[in-house]
């Protein structure tokens, strides 16, 4: 597999859409919602977090941010968004918080702009990773680097590059994603996945310390009763994979031993993020599709797993 070694350039984030909170109880609200703290969020902070289902599956994951006192932006996948407001709206009762599609609104369009490289040092000199910054009629979000390739998104009132960048592939946004080891929810894995199993704790997504939310009980006896039996990797493949589809393990043709949480192109194959039980990385080898299918092969991990975690490190 081979993917471009320095990318750099901007990209429209097509696949991402924005969902609006704003109130007096937008905060208290999402507090209330999420896996991660919101009450103490800044304007000068980028947070990851997820909204479940009572039985502790992500129903999506979001990049958060606050556009004001009371007005947070959540980016999540664009195939999730609709469905995704609609659950939260339901949640609503007497809150004094309105939530919309950000990324539909004529009036206050919030539009995403990824940018990789070193046009990231130029918008963003010096920012910290989960930072974030206003500028002009956007606001700047600070990702973490994937290989030493530095990374932010511009969320702003209009679409395009900035700082001179030349234009960036998708598909190359879409690799430098999945080699983060950051999960995005999509239409496909919506309710397959606890937190935990998609390292979503080790990158800052869970805050065990916040008050309750829906599946907090499932998620904190995944965490403190040592029940995570599985963990996302990162693979490399010399086919096409599929956010949602299965992969399965030589020794059990009969049942599946993870799925493919988010994938991009790389060469004539791919990269892909991989939820798979911990039980079937040691020995043997995994295939996409079916045990006859492609092989999955260890790509890099881009941050460090638990002991019971690090079999493919």
């Amino acid at each position: 597999m081979t993917h471009e070694l320095s990318p750099a350039g901007a990209v429209p984030l097509t696949h991402w859409g924005v969902l609006r909170a704003q109130g007096p109880d937008a905060t208290s609200f999402l507090q209330g919602q999420l896996t991660n703290d919101v009450a103490t969020l800044t304007m000068s902070q980028l947070r990851l977090a997820g909204f479940c289902s009572a039985k502790g599956r992500l129903q999506a994951s979001f990049l958060v941010w606050r556009a004001g006192p009371d007005e947070l932006l959540l980016a999540c996948a664009a195939s999730v968004l609709a469905a995704t407001l609609k659950r939260l709206s339901m949640f609503l009762l007497r809150a004094k918080c309105k939530l919309s599609d950000a990324s539909a609104d004529a009036g206050v369009k919030v539009v995403l702009t990824g940018i990789a490289g070193p046009e990231v040092d130029l918008l963003m000199p010096g920012a910290a990773v989960w930072s974030k910054l206003d500028a002009s009629q956007a606001a700047l979000l600070r990702l973490p680097d994937v290989d030493g390739v530095p990374r932010c998104i511009v969320a702003g009132l209009a679409q395009g590059t900035t700082v001179g960048a030349t234009p960036l592939a998708l598909d190359t946004w879409h690799a430098l994603e999945v080699r983060s080891g950051i999960a995005l929810i999509e239409a496909a894995t919506v309710d397959q996945f606890v937190p935990q199993m998609l390292n979503f704790e080790l990158v800052g997504g869970v805050d065990f310390q916040k008050g309750c939310y829906p599946g907090q009980e499932i998620v904190a006896r995944s965490q403190y009763r040592g029940t995570i039996k599985r963990r996302m990797f990162v693979f490399t493949c010399d086919a096409p994979a599929q956010p949602g589809q299965e992969v399965f393990h030589s020794a059990d043709a009969a049942q599946p031993a993870g799925m493919v949480v988010n994938a991009a192109p790389a060469g004539a194959g791919s990269v892909a993020l991989v939820e798979v039980k911990l039980a079937a990385v040691d020995q043997g080898s995994l295939h996409l599709g079916t045990v006859n299918g492609p092989v999955m092969r260890a790509g890099t991990q881009p941050y460090a797993l638990p002991s019971d975690a690090s079999l493919l490190a």
